[in-house]
């Protein structure tokens, strides 16, 4: 299991947003990026969230509104990877996944598209 510093965490974060495809970024409007050690209720199960309201369901949407999050677990993504290349990888995974519900898609199509 890689040891990263929370610093060193969102580093790597925003190196492998950097490396996201830009049609994939571009979209994204009023979103957030967050690190956080652990889910609330402390489980190590969730390596990701989306925390918003995703295009395809959204009215009136505008000026104003608070931003939509994208949380990324650092501890269970330590836990899960047995190396620094490996957690780049299940980050970029989990970044794809999160982006992915931000636009409206579903995990049920995540995981046909080899995402889930």
């Amino acid at each position: 299991m890689p040891q990263l510093t929370h610093e060193e965490f969102e580093r790597l974060v925003v190196d492998e947003l950097d490396l996201l495809p830009d049609d994939m970024v571009d979209g994204l409007d009023n979103v957030i990026f967050v690190v956080e050690d652990r889910p609330e209720d402390g489980t190590m199960d969730t390596l990701g969230l989306y925390d918003g309201v995703a295009l395809t369901e959204r009215g009136q949407y505008g000026f104003g509104e608070m931003p939509d999050r994208i949380v990324l677990y650092r501890e269970p993504l330590l836990e899960l990877c047995a190396d620094l290349e490996e957690l780049r990888d299940q980050v970029h995974i989990t970044l794809v996944h999160e982006i992915a519900h931000f636009y409206g898609i579903d995990d049920d199509r995540l995981h046909d598209l080899g995402w889930g």
